[in-house]
């Protein structure tokens, strides 16, 4: 069973648009995902620019990847990694703390995490 930040298990991010590393609705991972998609953020406009100017077009669907391309208040499990560096621009978007998965915790601390909780 895969559990969330606080050990609890892990519930989906969203199904519309499908997200996930495997799209299946939940922010889970393995040690094939080198991006690490475990974090479920709601993306604002705000992410989305940093995104495009950091390389990573979410905006743009990609149909052969199934992808509907992103917006403003769509939940999507983004890489830990990008959401630090988001975060660190002051552009980090909210974040569900109840989808966001457990693994995230080797990277950022459950305060720092805490502090983007969606309400």
């Amino acid at each position: 069973m895969e559990l969330n930040i606080f050990g609890d298990p892990l519930i989906p991010c969203c199904t519309n648009p499908m997200t996930g590393y495997f799209r299946d609705g939940f922010c889970k991972t393995i040690s094939e995902d080198t991006g690490t998609h475990t974090v479920c953020a709601i993306v604002t406009k705000e992410f989305l620019a940093y995104s495009v100017s950091r390389g990573n077009d979410l905006m743009t669907p990609i149909p052969h990847w199934n992808f509907p391309g992103l917006q403003p208040g769509d939940k999507w499990c983004l890489c830990i990694s990008r959401w630090l560096e988001a975060e660190k621009a002051g552009k980090a978007p909210p974040i569900v703390l109840e989808a966001t998965h457990q693994k995230s915790l080797q990277y950022a601390s459950l305060k720092l995490l805490q502090q983007y909780a969606y309400v």
